[in-house]
């Protein structure tokens, strides 16, 4: 595994220094599109619980409303959202608001595939969660990951937490070519453009979890296969 990580490392770091080269131009576009149509920063920072369960800032660009997170739903977002700007709206179905995560993985904050990140805010405490939850962040977070390309937004936290130890358990066989699989996953799912919100029913389901205290999975009732 050390292999693995090093070799991860080394290619994350410079494929997100390239990019960002290559991508300024479309950084500049969109930070353009963004001041013209709302009040605000361009990018949006938050407060993520990373590797180990420490936090870090992670940057998207911005595709709601200033302070949106006081308003209305908080944390989440759903269909017709009345806080996402008209072109927050494009952003987000084209995932062009996660560009500026390339800067977190060129820190080392997160990986380009990797359990997604939750919002410290929003999420129980590091040391108060079960051992299924904390496994998921024996890794650095990703931009993406296997639940994302498999669920995205359709999933509740439980079951995105047992496709996370699933990820985790295929790299330790599989290593960089299981990486490479989910970054093409990735390409087909942002193409469909689709489960960009949270559906309501996660939503209370994930209030719920949350306001436990603690994170649980009964891996008996959430039986999961990926090839």
């Amino acid at each position: 595994m050390k292999c693995y990580f090093f070799f991860k490392r080394l290619f994350d770091i410079v494929t997100s220094a390239i990019a960002l080269v290559i991508l300024s131009p479309i950084f500049l576009v969109i930070a353009i599109a963004i001041k013209l149509d709302s009040k605000g920063p361009v990018i949006f920072k938050q407060e993520r619980m990373g590797y180990q369960g420490k936090p870090y800032n992670m940057y998207k660009f911005r595709s709601m409303v200033q302070d949106a997170q006081s308003m209305g739903s908080g944390l989440y977002s759903f269909k017709d959202d009345p806080r996402v700007t008209k072109v927050g709206k494009v952003l987000r179905h084209t995932s062009l608001d996660e560009l500026p995560q390339l800067v977190n993985v060129l820190k080392g904050d997160m990986a380009y595939v990797g359990p997604r990140s939750p919002v410290v805010s929003g999420f129980p405490k590091y040391e108060d969660l079960s051992d299924s939850y904390k496994r998921r962040f024996s890794v650095l977070p990703g931009i993406t990951g296997l639940a994302q390309v498999v669920g995205r937004n359709e999933f509740s936290w439980d079951e995105k937490v047992e496709y996370d130890n699933i990820y985790i358990d295929k790299i330790k066989k599989w290593g960089l070519l299981y990486d490479i699989k989910i970054l093409f996953m990735t390409v087909v799912r942002v193409g469909s453009m689709s489960d960009v919100e949270e559906s309501p029913e996660n939503m209370e389901k994930n209030k719920d979890l949350m306001n436990m205290g603690h994170g649980q999975l009964d891996s008996s009732q959430n039986k999961v296969n990926v090839d």
